[in-house]
Parts: structure tokens; sequence; C-alpha cells
């Protein structure tokens, strides 16, 4: 009787410890996601002619620092490695030891501008740079005019967040009653991989939505939609209550943390573009994700929804798919809640642009995965903060009430 006991509870246990991974796929343009060799920043300040330039601090980005005259400097910007798309982002401190105006050319090598100049002088509180002290030549580089003095100039191309300020904010959340965060995965450079959970009861059986962030380190604009998406979400408002008896969500705030924390242009640590690894699962960040994701669900006896996943670019869109091998029931939903925004929005400029198949992305891993939506939520690199807040909100509002009233 003993030996049948333990029998059964090897069984039982094997059973109720069962872990699923994520299917592998095949898309019709596949990409290489073996790692490739970055080049690191010597993390470093420079001092000249009472100049100094600093990068040691968590998402700096800063090459070298040098001198070309009496009033102008050269910040060079490289990538952390090749092809990569041209993102070339910097953030670095400046200071002087006597008041003095100077040029400072940000040299991105072989690529071009696109993050316009924020500034700050404590390194929380960020405001665009005057324009007229800003321009751009040889069709590539920056120039900015600035001025200095002994108290720390901040520079960046956009606001920073790091690790630990996505870790402020999961914190925060974690208060509320119905949110639990946890730890499901380390990156490549051990830094954590985290998860929040979103709803009220037990999952058992509840369709999920998941929400994915900061697969790409300098796309900031798409984080700070992501923040009020979240807490309409989590807001004590009958809809929100409603919908989390109802649904669940799974949040994974910070794809690439260090990608983030080393200030990197695209990629991770391996060197490599995060959101073309959905296929085979190169890189640890998207393999613990992917395999938690299908884990969660399938333990639980859920269904995905759909999966949202937070990016910046030049302008406003929404990336879709085509709906050929979307689950029946969902077809229609998306066009639904595009439109609802639009209504709500009308004088906030976005388009959706809608495609097939193509590259192992995390809108077409949704749906090959689960025949769920899949959306890549794009936010303008210079889409104004409050119009940002106002399309999280309004986002999340429109597909909590078109989900709680979904056939």
């Amino acid at each position: 009787m003993n030996k049948i006991y333990l029998l059964f509870v090897v069984i039982f246990l094997s059973v109720g410890c069962k872990s699923w991974q994520a299917t592998t796929l095949k898309f019709p343009d596949p990409v290489d996601t073996v790692d490739v060799p970055v080049q690191m920043q010597e993390r470093k300040t420079w001092i000249i002619d009472g100049v100094s330039a600093d990068n040691r601090f968590l998402t700096a980005h800063l090459n070298d620092f040098q001198q070309e005259n009496d009033s102008t400097f050269r910040a060079i910007i490289s990538p952390e490695n090749e092809p990569i798309n041209p993102s070339p982002w910097y953030a670095f401190k400046l200071w002087s030891t006597e008041e003095r105006k100077i040029d400072l050319v940000l040299d991105y090598e072989n690529a071009k501008q696109r993050y316009f100049p924020k500034i700050s002088y404590n390194g929380r509180d960020w405001q665009p740079l005057d324009s007229s002290l800003f321009s751009i030549e040889d069709k590539k580089n920056a120039r900015l005019k600035l001025a200095l003095s002994s108290d720390t100039l901040w520079l960046a191309g956009q606001v920073p967040v790091s690790s630990q300020d996505v870790a402020d904010w999961c914190r925060k959340l974690d208060q509320h009653p119905e949110v639990q965060w946890s730890t499901y995965g380390k990156s490549k450079l051990n830094r954590d991989l985290w998860m929040l959970n979103l709803g009220a009861g037990s999952d058992k059986g509840k369709p999920t939505i998941v929400l994915l962030c900061r697969q790409h380190p300098p796309e900031v604009t798409g984080w700070e939609a992501l923040k009020p998406f979240v807490e309409t979400i989590l807001a004590d408002t009958e809809i929100a209550r409603r919908f989390r008896a109802q649904y669940r969500v799974l949040l994974f705030p910070l794809l690439n943390p260090d990608g983030v924390d080393l200030g990197f242009w695209r990629h991770n640590a391996g060197g490599i573009d995060l959101n073309r690894d959905w296929a085979y699962y190169r890189q640890p960040e998207i393999r613990q994700t992917a395999d938690c994701i299908v884990n969660e669900v399938k333990k639980n006896r859920g269904t995905v929804v759909m999966g949202l996943d937070f990016h910046s670019t030049y302008k406003d869109v929404y990336y879709t798919n085509e709906e050929d091998l979307l689950r029946p029931a969902l077809k229609g939903f998306k066009d639904k809640w595009l439109g609802e925004i639009k209504a709500t929005l009308p004088d906030f400029s976005f388009r959706e642009s809608s495609s097939n198949l193509g590259k192992p992305v995390s809108k077409s891993w949704f749906l090959t995965q689960f025949g769920a939506i899949g959306i890549t939520y794009e936010i303008g690199d210079d889409t104004p903060q409050e119009v940002i807040r106002q399309k999280g909100r309004v986002s999340a509002e429109k597909m909590m009430g078109l989900l709680l009233g979904w056939d």
C-alpha cells in the first residue's frame, strides 16, 4: 500500500506542477536571433577644458566626448552593434567649472537624429530644449547651444526611465488588493523579469489580456501610455470593477531591463532585437516571457483574448494583423475598439496599419499562438504627455466596455 500511495503522490505532484512551453513557430520572414557581440560603453567622467561629461547612471549613453575648438564639443553616440534600427539614444550629464556657453554636436556616426533633446537640472523634472537652440547639420547630426555652469545639466533623447523607475511603479501597483507582482525569470545579465497579475477572485477559466512593454529601450512614450492604461483598469469605477471580476490581465512592464539600464539603442545584451524573437525564443527574455504566458493561461484553463505590445515610433499608429487566423468569436472587435477610440478623441490623429504575417513579432505571435488579437500599440516620439495619458485612459475604458458586452 505504501508503494501504491507513493506512486500516486508522485503522479499527482508531476501533474500539479506541469508547465507548458510556447510553441516554436515558423513565420514567412524568419529572423536570425542568435547572439551577436555588443559594444559596452566605458562608464566614466570626461573632463576637457573645464567642461565635464558623465555617463555613470542607469540608462545613460555616451561613448566619447571631444573638444573641437574653444566653444564646440562633440558627443559621440554609437550603437551597441550593427545592423540596427536607427534610434540613436543618448543620456548624459554636463557641467562646467565656470559659466560658459557652448555648442554641443550630437554625433550619431551612421545614424540620423531621432529624439529631440530633453533637459533637466535635477534628473527628475524634464522639459524639451528650446527649439531655437537646436539645429540639424549634415542632414544627420544635431547641434545644441547650451549654457553650462557648476550646476549639473542632464541631457537625454527622452525622459529616462530605468528598471528602478519601473520597479517603483510596480511596487505602487502591488498595494492594490487585486494585483500580484512577481518575478518570473532573469534577463541575460541576471536582472529580474516581472509580471503583474491583475484581477479579482480566481483566475480559473478567465479570458486574459496580455500587456507587454519596453522591448526596445528608448521607446519611453509607449511606457507613458501603458501606465494610464493599467491604472484605468485598476480604478475604483464600476466598469473597472466588473472587468476585473470577469477578465484577467497579465502585465509584463519591462521585457528588456538590460538594454534599458545599459542605455542601448534597441537591442538586448545578446545584441538582438527582442521583437524579432517570437518564433524560436533564442533570447532568454522572450523564451521566459512566452513560456510564462502560455503556462499561466493553460494551467488556469483560460484563453488569451488580446495581446497589446506598447512601443514608440515617429507617429501614433496601431500595427495590427489581418484577421484570417483570428478565432471567429473575436473577429470585428479590433475595428470596433479602434473606431470608438477615434470617435472619443476626434482631435487626436492616429492611423492603423494592418498586415499579414511576416516577421516573428509579438503581435503575430499572439495571433499564431492563441488565435488572439495582436496589436503593436505605437505612440509618437513627440506626442504631448497629456494626449498620451488621455489616449491610455480612453483606450482602456473602451476596451473594457466592449469586452464586457461582447458576444
